[in-house]
């Protein structure tokens, strides 16, 4: 399927949306707002890949740079800025409204994972379902420091995919960890994938194969 793909700015917002809308030439009618992770941007190769894996099934996707970023073009968030970067998703999830007939999904790597929940969890209904690229359960090395407390809360349902080798917790962490979660959910792991999900060794396929568990999950065709 082919796909257009623009630069998207909606200046009016506050905060600002900016990044890159894909627009499948047969779409389907629901979108997906995808986000980066703390040391990286809406450029990056899981972003890119991610995004065109889903446009590729006829989802609109929006692209962007969470708030943090657009403010500094490199290093991570300063403290206290998770409060506005969750606004800024809201904006985003608006935004892309505007452009399809059927449900919104919100999705993230890392950290912008990591704020979709707390979101959701906030704003139960605001998105039709969740994707999680890579949850930071914890900082590596620091097991004990689970970033859990909203889980219990988080009603909308989620796809979470995580590389086997991530340091940021184990399968195993992660599946003790999501039955906390009362909503529908499934955790999809990449085999030999570290943070970044699309190591040298990961499969090139990977990408395909989260859009078709995520279609599974939500039932959406």
């Amino acid at each position: 399927m082919l796909t257009a793909i623009s630069q998207f700015a909606d200046p009016n917002a506050d905060p600002p949306v900016h990044g890159f809308l894909h627009l499948p030439d047969s779409p389907a009618g629901d979108g997906l707002v995808l986000v980066h992770g703390a040391g990286s941007d809406c450029q990056s190769k899981l972003m890119l890949a991610v995004a065109g894996a889903f446009a590729e099934a006829g989802f609109a996707v929006l692209r962007c740079d969470l708030p943090f970023r657009q403010q500094r073009p490199a290093g991570p968030p300063a403290q206290g800025a998770a409060a506005r970067d969750r606004e800024g998703l809201r904006r985003a999830l608006e935004a892309l409204r505007r452009h399809v007939t059927g449900s919104i999904f919100l999705g993230g790597h890392s950290y912008g994972g990591r704020q979709a929940t707390m979101l959701a969890a906030e704003a139960p209904g605001l998105a039709a379902g969740l994707m999680l690229l890579s949850y930071p359960l914890h900082p590596p090395r620091r097991h004990a420091d689970l970033r859990t407390a909203h889980f219990p809360r988080l009603e909308t349902p989620a796809l979470f995919v995580h590389g086997t080798r991530d340091p940021f917790g184990s399968p195993a962490e992660m599946e003790t960890a999501l039955k906390l979660i009362p909503a529908r959910h499934s955790l999809m792991l990449i085999e030999g994938a570290g943070h970044d999900l699309l190591g040298r060794k990961v499969s090139d396929e990977v990408p395909k194969r989260m859009t078709e568990a995520f279609r599974k999950l939500f039932n959406v065709s």
